[in-house]
């Protein structure tokens, strides 16, 4: 099994496990929304991490947001994480 992280499903997989059409993945790739890996052809690879992104933007879109307020939501979202992260390490 691929490390979590590790870009290794084409679009056409990756799209498939997020339940969306390849061509929304490169609107969300345009928009800032993900960045997948590249090979050294630059094709695009998607990770793990990836995938449970892309199916959180879903989630979002599917509530009603639009793609410029699911960056926003991603933004905080990753603000809390590192605050939550900075708050754990401090004695």
């Amino acid at each position: 099994m691929p490390e979590y992280r590790q870009a290794v499903y084409v679009i056409s997989v990756a799209a498939e496990l997020a339940g969306v059409h390849p061509q929304t993945l490169r609107i969300y790739e345009r928009k800032g929304l993900v960045e997948p890996g590249r090979t050294s052809g630059g094709s695009r690879r998607y990770s793990e991490a990836d995938i449970e992104l892309l199916r959180r933007i879903q989630d979002l879109t599917n509530d009603g947001l639009n793609l410029a307020g699911v960056k926003r939501v991603l933004q905080l979202e990753a603000e809390v994480h590192a605050l939550r992260s900075g708050v754990g390490c401090q004695s």
